[in-house]
Order: C-alpha cells, then sequence, then structure tokens
C-alpha cells in the first residue's frame, strides 16, 4: 500500500451544487437536480467543509459559505418541535413534518464544530444558541446514530467551553449509547443492531470521543475494539477498504459488496482519527489512509470514485462501474477526507513514520 496523493483544495463542485439557500441533494452527472431541493443534513456537512478548508483558505474564503449554511439550519429549526426539518424545496418551502433523527444530530455535529472551530464570534453565538435549543429533542431521541452525532458535536461544544466542563447529561447520553453495546451482546458480533447498516464507523467514534470527554476507560475500550471488528470485516484481501455495501450485513447473512458509498469511508476514517488521538497507536493512520485511498482507485473495482480537479465526488461504487452522479453526500464525503488526511499528515511526522507502518500492513 502506498500513501495516496493529496491535492490542492477545490470548491468548483460544492459552488456548482450551491445557490443562494444552500447546496442541492443530487445531481445528474455534475449538474446539480433541482427537482429534489434541499436537505438539512447535507447543509450540516457542507458547514463542516466550510470550517475544514477555512485551514487551507483561510476563514475570508468560506465565510459567506458558512453563514448561509448556518443561516439555512436555523430556518429549518422549527421551535413548536425543538427540530430540524429535514427537506425543502428549490422555493424555499419545507416539505412538512420534522425530520429524521439522522438530520438533528448531524445538524447538531455541525453546530457543535462551529462552536469550536469558527473564528467569527457573532456566528459562534448563533451557532451556540441553537444548539442549546436543539439539545432538549436530541436527548429524547432513542436512534443511535442521533446520538451518535448529537455526543461528538456537544463534546466539541464542550471543548470550546471554559472550563470544558460537560452537563450530566451528556454523560447519561454517553452511558446510555455504551449500554447499548454492552448488553448481551454476542463476542462474534459486538454490533448492537442485527444489521449493519450505514455510516457505522460514526458508532465507534462517538464511545472513543465521549469516552475521552468522560475519562471513561470502558467506554473508549468498547469503541476501540468494535471499530477493530469493524476494520477487520472491511479490509480485502489484497489490502484496500471494501466497505458494507447498502445490502448492508445481517447477523448471520452475508456482508453486501455494492453498492459502496462514500459516507462508509469518511465515516471509518473519523473514527479511526479518532482512534489515533486517543491511543497514538500507529495502525489507526493506515486504516485512516487507506479510506482515503478508497476514493482514488484503492479499491474493489480499481477506480476512481472522486474527482480531485473539481473537488467531486461520484454517489459510490457499482457491481459495473462508477455512479457517474456527484450527488452532496457523496462530494462532501470526499472532501471532508481529504481535508482530515491533509491535516493528519500536517501535524504527524508521518513521512517518517507511515512508510513503516504501511510496510508492515497488508499489501
Amino acid at each position: 500500500m502506498r500513501e495516496a496523493p493529496l491535492f490542492p483544495v477545490q470548491r468548483h463542485h460544492l459552488e456548482a451544487m450551491t445557490d443562494g439557500v444552500g447546496i442541492m441533494q443530487h445531481a445528474i452527472g455534475r449538474r446539480p437536480d433541482p427537482a429534489h431541493g434541499y436537505c438539512t443534513d447535507d447543509v450540516a456537512r457542507a458547514l463542516q467543509v466550510d470550517l475544514l478548508h477555512q485551514h487551507e483558505l483561510g476563514w475570508a474564503a468560506v465565510a459567506a459559505s458558512a453563514g448561509q449554511n448556518v443561516h439555512f439550519l436555523v430556518e429549518a429549526f422549527d421551535p413548536l418541535t425543538g427540530r430540524f426539518r429535514n427537506f425543502r424545496r428549490v422555493d424555499r418551502s419545507w416539505v412538512d413534518g420534522p425530520g429524521s433523527p439522522d438530520s438533528h444530530g448531524r445538524a447538531i455535529l455541525a453546530l457543535g464544530e462551529v462552536i469550536a472551530l469558527a473564528p467569527d464570534s457573532r456566528m459562534v453565538a448563533a451557532a451556540r444558541s441553537l444548539f442549546e435549543r436543539a439539545l432538549p429533542a436530541a436527548r429524547e431521541m432513542t436512534d443511535l446514530r442521533a446520538r451518535a452525532s448529537t455526543l461528538v458535536g456537544w463534546a466539541a461544544a464542550g471543548r470550546a467551553t471554559p472550563g470544558g466542563v460537560l452537563p450530566d447529561a451528556f454523560g447519561v447520553m454517553a452511558h446510555d449509547v455504551h449500554a447499548r453495546f454492552t448488553a448481551d451482546t454476542d463476542p462474534a458480533w459486538p454490533w448492537p443492531e442485527a444489521v449493519v447498516t450505514y455510516e457505522n464507523g460514526l458508532l465507534p467514534r462517538a464511545l472513543i470521543v465521549s469516552g475521552r470527554a468522560l475519562h471513561s476507560e470502558a467506554m473508549v475500550t468498547t469503541g476501540l475494539a468494535v471499530l477493530d471488528w469493524l476494520i477487520e470485516h472491511q479490509v480485502a484481501p489484497a489490502g484496500h477498504l471494501s466497505p458494507i455495501g447498502n445490502g448492508w450485513w445481517p447477523h448471520g447473512g452475508r456482508k453486501s459488496t455494492f453498492d459502496q458509498q462514500p459516507i462508509e469511508a469518511t465515516a471509518l476514517l473519523l473514527a479511526a482519527e479518532a482512534a489515533f488521538d486517543a491511543t497514538s497507536d500507529r495502525r489507526y493512520l493506515v486504516v485512516m489512509e487507506r479510506s482515503y485511498a478508497w476514493f482514488l482507485g484503492a479499491n474493489d473495482l480499481a477506480l476512481d470514485v472522486a474527482e480531485p480537479d473539481r473537488g467531486g465526488g461520484h454517489d459510490g461504487l457499482t457491481p459495473s462501474g462508477v455512479n457517474t452522479n456527484q450527488g452532496a453526500e457523496s462530494t462532501l464525503m470526499w472532501l471532508m477526507a481529504a481535508e482530515h488526511i491533509r491535516a493528519i499528515r500536517r501535524a504527524r511526522p508521518v513521512a517518517s513514520l507511515l512508510p513503516r507502518v504501511l510496510a508492515a500492513s497488508p499489501a
């Protein structure tokens, strides 16, 4: 396994997908498809990408985009329900009904990162106000991924709070999620659900991040063990990443191979980053690099899933090739993966340590 190349930040496709409201959900090829409008999930992720891009481009280059994305989240919030609406039409009207638990959790995660990372005090104040209004509904949700996103965002906001003290409610939620992993589990199936589905790396990442915030060795240990299990089952014999496809993996059944989604590669990369931060174990750098390389052809079909020269990401890897559509989620997953790899290589002496680690990993 060789280190995949980095590329200059490119926001061309991101900007092509975005109008004066937000980033559109879907694309036909490279062309945005307004028929499906916008969704809170993707706007939240676009906001996270803005925060990442400030490190290479400077805040002035992304401030307007970040401000528009925060404004979208403000408008998405329904004060009557305390929930974020998710789907919005191109005429700016909202699809009736509360958004999914996932969209609520992802909005909270992005807002927590604004609180932690944005240099604009007014934007941070707006994000903190919205974050605090959205937390009560998040605490009532039982969906694991919504809770995991909330915990990661809450921990980020906590690090930006004077004293870094998190409220007791954070610990209650974190211990509840941890209990889902430790109650009556089969050692051969340490997953808290009967089916391994999507964005799976988010769950162990939340345990690791929360365990560190709470100084809970048991929580971190569980998160690492579950992450190691996911890694073991998503590495091909040739040594590259082979994510669980969107046919999922039922307990006792066969792991789906296709369609492979970019969100799986990025979720695993982010979980491995949390694991490396917690342990300094260099094998998690290999997982990060393997996940990043998946976008650039180190995958089951040896095809590029990203288009780095435009900053676009294809919508998945199918049995017959790459899905040529470049929707919001896929594009944002590529941009997010690239910046986390850029940051980890900048912060660590990767040039000296990574080749030794890669040499010891499967070829």
